[in-house]
C-alpha cells in the first residue's frame, strides 16, 4: 500500500507545472510618455485619484525598445504614495507586479506572477528615478 501511495505521489508530481525559472536579474528602463492622472477625489491631489499609463520599455542602456508596460495606480497617501498594479510585456512573456509607488526615492514592488518564460514568476522589482524630473526610471526585476 505504501509503495502504491509513493508511486501515485511521484506520478502526480510529474504533472504539476513547475516553472523553469532560475534566479534572474532583468534591468530595464521605462520612459513615461503616455500617462494620465484622473482626478476622482477632492479637487487636486487626493485619496482615490487614478494614474493610468502605458509606456515603452528599453534595455538597460536605454537604447533598444524591448517591450511595454501598462497599468494603474490609486492615490493612497497624498504627497507620499500610490498603490499600483501593472504588467511588463516582453517577447518572452509578461511579468505582473504590485505594490506602493513612492512620490520620491526608490520603490520596491512584489512580482506576483507571469506568463511565457516568466510563468510562476516571483520576487521583487525596484524602481529608481534616473533624474530629479523623473523623465525615465531604472527597473530592476529580481526573479527568484
Amino acid at each position: 500500500m505504501m509503495k502504491q501511495i509513493a508511486g501515485i505521489s511521484m506520478l502526480v508530481s510529474l504533472f504539476v507545472a513547475v516553472p523553469a525559472l532560475a534566479a534572474q536579474k532583468i534591468k530595464l528602463v521605462e520612459r513615461p510618455i503616455d500617462e494620465k492622472t484622473i482626478d476622482l477625489g477632492a479637487k487636486g491631489d487626493s485619496i482615490g485619484d487614478l494614474l493610468v499609463f502605458g509606456n515603452p520599455i528599453f534595455d538597460a542602456a536605454n537604447k533598444i525598445q524591448l517591450g511595454t508596460d501598462q497599468g494603474f495606480c490609486v492615490r493612497i497617501i497624498v504627497g507620499k504614495s500610490w498603490e499600483c498594479n501593472w504588467t511588463l510585456t516582453l517577447k518572452e512573456g509578461q511579468i505582473v507586479i504590485e505594490g506602493p509607488y513612492l512620490d520620491s526615492g526608490d520603490s520596491v514592488f512584489a512580482i506576483t506572477g507571469g506568463t511565457g518564460q516568466y510563468a510562476g514568476a516571483k520576487g521583487s522589482m525596484t524602481l529608481h528615478p534616473r533624474d530629479a524630473k523623473s523623465t525615465s526610471y531604472d527597473f530592476t526585476y529580481d526573479l527568484l
